[in-house]
């Protein structure tokens, strides 16, 4: 922590922000492990023969965060739901190149009630949750949000509330909420 409280991680965004390329160069190991971690949390889910890996991964995220203008990232929940956004992206741009490139081939289809009772690592097709999550975005875009932070950043309640700026019992309401509509919604197809 720094003198003021102030977690490093979010000191060195705000000097990122404000121009010190020094900043950038400490943060990276800082978060390496992390967004190493997020990446392999991702790709755990996929589908046995995903050609990508976590260091693909979160280096393919890195340049996007990084891009030509530090992004306007508040502290550390922010860095990293912003950063597991851009890894869900990766991942369903991959997915949709492999499909396409099997000429609409289909993955086996695995309900989520399946998958528990086998009480293995669920094998989801990242192209349909994808759009079950965007589906839930236009029903309601907090809740769609809130299982992105929760799922697949792995950010706690109170992450979750501080980087969406609401109550930790508002999140806990929409995460149940959002899982159930989300297990129904990926159970149907």
């Amino acid at each position: 922590m720094t003198s003021d409280g102030e977690h490093p991680v979010t000191s060195l965004l705000v000097r990122w922000r404000e121009g010190d390329e020094r900043a950038l160069d400490a943060l990276i190991p800082l978060v390496y492990g992390e967004l190493r971690a997020l990446a392999h949390h991702y790709l755990r889910r996929e589908r046995p023969g995903n050609t990508l890996q976590s260091t693909a991964l979160v280096h393919e995220a890195y340049v996007r965060l990084v891009g030509h203008q530090p992004p306007a990232l508040q502290n550390r929940s922010h860095f990293f739901g912003v950063a597991a956004r851009l890894m869900r992206e990766i991942l369903v741009e991959h997915a949709r190149a492999q499909q396409a490139v099997k000429r609409g081939g289909r993955v086996a289809r695995l309900s989520l009630d399946d998958a528990v009772e086998v009480a293995q690592p669920i094998d989801l097709d990242v192209l349909r949750l994808d759009d079950a999550l965007k589906e839930l975005a236009r029903v309601d875009e907090r809740q769609s949000r809130i299982i992105e932070l929760r799922y697949f950043t792995g950010l706690s309640l109170d992450e979750t509330a501080e980087v969406l700026g609401i109550s930790p019992a508002t999140v806990s309401r929409d995460w149940t909420t959002a899982r159930a509509w989300l297990h129904r919604e990926m159970s149907q197809k």
